[in-house]
């Protein structure tokens, strides 16, 4: 990624921000409701009916992944490109300790928001990451994670973004630092079985006013991400497939002997995912000419 991308806010992060401002959405006791309007105080909202049931639904299933942690007793809970999520500020809760990981211009504008309304960040630990370059797992240790600890991964709107391999190294990285009883709410972008992969990429960033700066990268048919997880070391225990075109996932850790048995055949870590592209390709190109 070119250094000036990682110093540049993120424009996707801010209206997905803007349009949640508008939102009512539930909060702790001890959480800030009206974070999320500071943060976004300026920023331009999101346009289309399409994007914004998409960005309504995801809001709801992530939103309520984080309460059902905090229910539980989780005590750690990690935003995977945080952007100008609220939930750290939202959801405040005792003994639960959040951390947003992301690229670091973005992190600097949310914290100079944040200061600016005097905010209170006790329980926040912030991150500074490229996904595509650095040790996600190593970044977090550093931070005070303790993998010996339950934790809910969020990873909402973000791996469209990342290529298969950044993508399941990420994942994977996200397992590593996970206990049995840890979670990976993630929102995945899917396309119909037999339309090909690449193209439906490429026809979408056609389409979107700053594809060339923050273009999408990965969109797979629905068994092609749920292969993506398993290659990380993930297994779905529930999807939300109501809304066209995204998949939200929450997954538990398949135990790390099945992971290994299921990563040995690959050569890499994203095999089993290109393998499933080629047999969308091939099948693609089979019946073109019937």
């Amino acid at each position: 990624m070119p250094a000036w991308r990682a110093r540049r806010a993120s424009r996707s992060s801010q209206a997905v921000a803007a349009f949640r401002a508008t939102l009512e959405r539930p909060h702790t006791p001890d959480g800030d409701p009206l974070a999320q309007a500071r943060l976004a105080e300026g920023m331009p909202p999101p346009s289309g009916e399409k994007l914004i049931a998409h960005l309504a639904a995801r809001t709801r299933f992530f939103d309520d992944a984080v309460l059902a942690a905090i229910d539980s007793g989780t005590t750690q809970i990690v935003i995977l490109g945080a952007g100008y999520d609220d939930r750290a500020l939202r959801f405040r809760a005792r003994s639960v300790r959040f951390f947003e990981v992301d690229l670091p211009g973005t992190q600097r504008d949310k914290r100079r928001r944040l200061a600016r309304g005097r905010t209170d960040l006790d329980g926040v630990t912030f991150v500074p990451a490229d996904f595509r370059s650095d040790d996600t797992a190593a970044a977090l240790a550093r931070a005070g994670h303790e993998a010996s600890r339950p934790t809910l991964f969020l990873c909402e709107g973000l791996a469209i973004y990342l290529d298969l391999n950044v993508t399941v190294r990420l994942f994977t990285a996200a397992r590593s630092r996970s206990t049995p009883t840890s979670r990976l709410a993630a929102s995945l972008a899917t396309h119909p079985d037999g339309e090909r992969s690449d193209s439906v990429v490429a026809n979408a960033n056609a389409l979107r006013e700053h594809a060339d700066s923050e273009p999408w990268q990965t969109i797979l048919p629905v068994a092609g991400q749920a292969e993506l997880l398993a290659s990380a070391g993930w297994t779905p225990t529930q999807t939300d497939q109501r809304t066209r075109g995204m998949l939200l996932v929450l997954a538990t850790p398949i135990e790390l002997a099945h992971a290994a048995a299921i990563a040995a055949p690959n050569a890499s870590t994203s095999c089993a995912v290109v393998s499933h592209e080629q047999t969308q390709r091939t099948s693609s190109r089979d019946s073109s000419h019937t």
